[in-house]
C-alpha cells in the first residue's frame, strides 16, 4: 500500500457505518483515530519513510456462520499472533453485509526492530494461512482456503469476492467518489483530474478503469453499473451539478444511557485490587501523546491481557489463591465434560450421516426429476438414482422432513457446544495464566562445597 493510500484505507476500514457504530474497530501499539499520524513518525524514527507503506489483510467467513462479536475475538486473537505485537495495527470488522469480514492494516515498519516487513511469494499459504485455519478450527468454523499462489495479502480479497460471486464490497465507496467527481467537473479533464486527486490510480484504454486505494488491480467504471460507464459518466457531467443532486440523509440517532448514581461500589479482594491497579496505571497511558506512544508498547500489549484476567476474577469473585485453584479445577472438569458430550454428539450424529446424504443428493437432482415427470426422457438416469434413493429412505422408516429436522437439531447442539467449549478454553487458559504468574518457577540453587572437600577432591588420583 503506497502512502497516498494509507490514511484512505484507513478511513475506510474504520467506518462507523459499516462497524458496528465503531464498536468492532481496535488498534494495537496505536490509536486507530490517530494510527496514520503514528505509522509515519515509526517511519521517520528509523529513516524509512520510502516506497511501500502498509499491508492490508482481508480475512472473510462463511455467510450465517459467525457473530460479528465472534469475528472481532477471532481477528483479535489473529493480529496477536501474526503481528506478535512488533507492528502499528488498526483491525475491524465489517457487519454491513453478507458475508461478515474483516480488515487489518499493520504498519511495514517494525516498531520495535525499525525492520521493514517483507512478504515474498507463497508467505500467505505458509505463515497465514496455518493460523486462521487453526483458529477456524478452534471455533467451528469452515477453513480459510486461500491460493498459495497468492502474490500480496490484499490479493487475498479479490480470491475471496470471486469465489463467492458477491458484489464488491469496496464498490459503494468508488461510486460515491465517482458521483462526487461527476457533480464537481465540467468536463472529462476535470473529472480525470478529481479523481486522481482522491487517490486513484487511472487507466484509459478501450474502457475506462480505475484502481481504488489500497486495491492492486484496476475496476472498470463500466462494471459498477449502467450510470457508470464512461458515455453515461459524460452524460451525468453535462446534467448533474451541485444543485440537482440528491443526498440521502439518514438523521443521526442519540442514545442516552441512564446510570443510576445509587448504585453502590464493588468491593475488591487484595487480588482483584492488585490487577485494577495494574489496569488503572496502564489505563494512564490514555492522556500522554499519542506519538509517544511506542515508549510504552510493552504496557500497551499488556493492557488488553490484564483487563481479561481482572474481569476473570471479578466475575468468578476470585479472593485468594485457593478459590483460583478450585475455579481451575472446575473449568478443567467442564472441558473434559465438554469434549466428551462432542464425541457423543459427533458418534450420534454419524450414525445419521448415510440418510443426511440421500436427502442432500435427492435434493440436488430435485429438479432433474421434476423434468422427467414433465416428459424430458433426457434425465432418465436421475429419475432412476432418485427412485433408488426414495427406497431407501422408505426403508429407514424417516421421512424427509424427519432427516431434516434431525440435521437442524444437530447443527444448534454442535454450534451449542463448540461455543460453549471456546469460552471453557479461553478462561482456563487464563485461570493457568494466573496461577504461573503468583506460582513462579523455584530457581534451581546450588549448594557451596566446602573448602577442604573441594581441595581433597582435586588431589585424589586420576
Amino acid at each position: 500500500m503506497r502512502g497516498r493510500h494509507l490514511q484512505t484505507a484507513l478511513k475506510y476500514i474504520t467506518v462507523p457505518e459499516k462497524t458496528g457504530g465503531g464498536r468492532y474497530v481496535n488498534g494495537v501499539g496505536c490509536q486507530p483515530a490517530y494510527a496514520y499520524e503514528q505509522m509515519r513518525e515509526t517511519k521517520n524514527l528509523f529513516a524509512k519513510p520510502d516506497k511501500r507503506q502498509a499491508y492490508h489483510i482481508i480475512i472473510s467467513f462463511e455467510e450465517g456462520e459467525i457473530t460479528p462479536d465472534t469475528a472481532f475475538e477471532f481477528m483479535e486473537r489473529f493480529v496477536d499472533e501474526y503481528l506478535k505485537g512488533e507492528y502499528e495495527c488498526v483491525y475491524a470488522v465489517h457487519d454491513n453485509t453478507a458475508h461478515i469480514h474483516g480488515h487489518i492494516i499493520f504498519n511495514s515498519v517494525n516498531k520495535i526492530t525499525g525492520k521493514k516487513y517483507r512478504y515474498e511469494k507463497g508467505d500467505w499459504a505458509k505463515n497465514i494461512q496455518p493460523i486462521t485455519n487453526r483458529l477456524c478450527s478452534e471455533y467451528g468454523l469452515s477453513t480459510i482456503k486461500v491460493d498459495e499462489d497468492a502474490a500480496k495479502p490484499e490479493e487475498s480479497y479479490k480470491e475471496w469476492n470471486d469465489g463467492r460471486g458477491e458484489k464488491n464490497i469496496w464498490s459503494d465507496m468508488i461510486r460515491r467518489d465517482i458521483d462526487a467527481a461527476i457533480i464537481l467537473s465540467q468536463n472529462k479533464e476535470d473529472f480525470l483530474r478529481i479523481i486522481v486527486e482522491k487517490g486513484y490510480d487511472v487507466k484509459q484504454n478501450k474502457y475506462l478503469s480505475i484502481r481504488p486505494p489500497g486495491m492492486t488491480r484496476y475496476r472498470r467504471c463500466k462494471s459498477l453499473g449502467t450510470r457508470y460507464s464512461e458515455d453515461a459518466i459524460l452524460d451525468r457531467i453535462n446534467s448533474e451539478n451541485l444543485n440537482t443532486y440528491r443526498y440521502d440523509h439518514k438523521p443521526t440517532q442519540i442514545l442516552r444511557v441512564h446510570i443510576p448514581y445509587h448504585l453502590k461500589r464493588a468491593k475488591l479482594s487484595g487480588l482483584q485490587r492488585k490487577h485494577f491497579w495494574k489496569l488503572y496505571k496502564i489505563g494512564k497511558l490514555k492522556k500522554r501523546p499519542y506519538s509517544q506512544a511506542w515508549k510504552f508498547r510493552d504496557d500497551i500489549r499488556r493492557f488488553k491481557k490484564l483487563q481479561a484476567q481482572y474481569l476473570f476474577l471479578a466475575n468468578h469473585e476470585i479472593h485468594d489463591r485457593e478459590k483460583l485453584i478450585q475455579i481451575r479445577d472446575e473449568l478443567d472438569e467442564k472441558r473434559l465434560t465438554c469434549n466428551s458430550e462432542k464425541s457423543a454428539l459427533y458418534k450420534e450424529k454419524a450414525r445419521f450421516q448415510p440418510l443426511f446424504d440421500i436427502v442432500k443428493r435427492l435434493s440436488e437432482i430435485e429438479a432433474a426429476e421434476r423434468s422427467f415427470r414433465d416428459g424430458d426422457e433426457f434425465f432418465i438416469e436421475e429419475h432412476l438414482e432418485y427412485e433408488a434413493l426414495m427406497k431407501k429412505l422408505s426403508a429407514s422408516s424417516y421421512s424427509i422432513e424427519d432427516i431434516t429436522q434431525f440435521q437442524t437439531y444437530y447443527s444448534e447442539k454442535s454450534d451449542a457446544l463448540k461455543d460453549r467449549s471456546v469460552t471453557i478454553s479461553r478462561e482456563l487458559r487464563i485461570a493457568r495464566e494466573l496461577l504461573k504468574e503468583y506460582d513462579p518457577p523455584t530457581p534451581i540453587t546450588k549448594t557451596k562445597e566446602p573448602k577442604q572437600d573441594k581441595e581433597r577432591r582435586h588431589r585424589q588420583p586420576r
